[in-house]
């Protein structure tokens, strides 16, 4: 991702940011935080930074959005256990929007792994675009900037900072890894739980044969 935003500057930003707003799993941390660097050292321009990468991220919101919005509720289901996700998740996200009003959009879209589902949640609860729109804004600008800013602010110490993570990079790796194969170990066991409670399906009962007169 590093060397992509480096070569490629606002096209990569633009393609990560848009990427992970359509629930891609694409850290925004490392895309904006890095392009805040790139901004302290001269390749590209902290303002824009914000401004694509907020513009990416409501496009993609968007898409996400309408997805929920529009497609049906089992295609959606279907479609989320390639990403390890439950009916009830989908269930998490439309009771988080419905017992916390408006001000969820906002706040969701500032929260790390929740800001890209709450656009899928809120097309599922039948949020109005419009105001969709107007929810989010304020949330993708606080959290493109914040995390851009921090980018910045480390740019001095960013070679001492890349120094230190490489020489732990072996060990977050194994780290990283073995948390990844134990979320994807209990996610398969909550399809498998919940696609055991499922009721089974019942076979049509063909109608019964007439009698036939037997033949003297």
């Amino acid at each position: 991702m590093q060397a992509f935003l480096t070569n490629a500057g606002y096209v990569a930003l633009i393609l990560f940011a848009f990427a992970e707003a359509c629930c891609i799993p694409i850290s925004s941390e490392v895309t904006f935080g890095f392009a805040g660097v790139l901004a302290y050292q001269g390749h590209l321009s902290l303002i824009l930074v914000i401004a694509t990468g907020v513009a990416a991220e409501l496009a993609g919101s968007y898409v996400a959005y309408t997805a929920g919005r529009v497609v049906d509720r089992p295609v959606l289901e279907r479609a989320g256990r390639y990403l390890l996700l439950t009916r009830s998740d989908f269930g998490r996200a439309e009771r988080f929007l419905a017992g916390r009003g408006g001000w969820a959009v906002p706040v969701g879209r500032m929260l790390p792994l929740v800001r890209s589902f709450v656009s899928l949640g809120a097309g599922i609860a039948g949020v109005p675009a419009r105001r969709f729109g107007l929810l989010s804004l304020p949330g993708t600008v606080a959290f493109v900037t914040a995390i851009a800013c921090v980018g910045y602010a480390v740019g001095p110490a960013w070679t001492r900072i890349s120094h230190d993570m490489s020489v732990a990079g072996y060990a977050l790796a194994a780290i990283v890894v073995l948390a990844l194969v134990a979320g994807a170990a209990y996610r398969f066991r909550a399809l498998r739980r919940e696609a055991g409670r499922l009721p089974a399906p019942v076979s049509p009962v063909s109608p019964p044969e007439p009698d036939r007169a037997v033949p003297r």
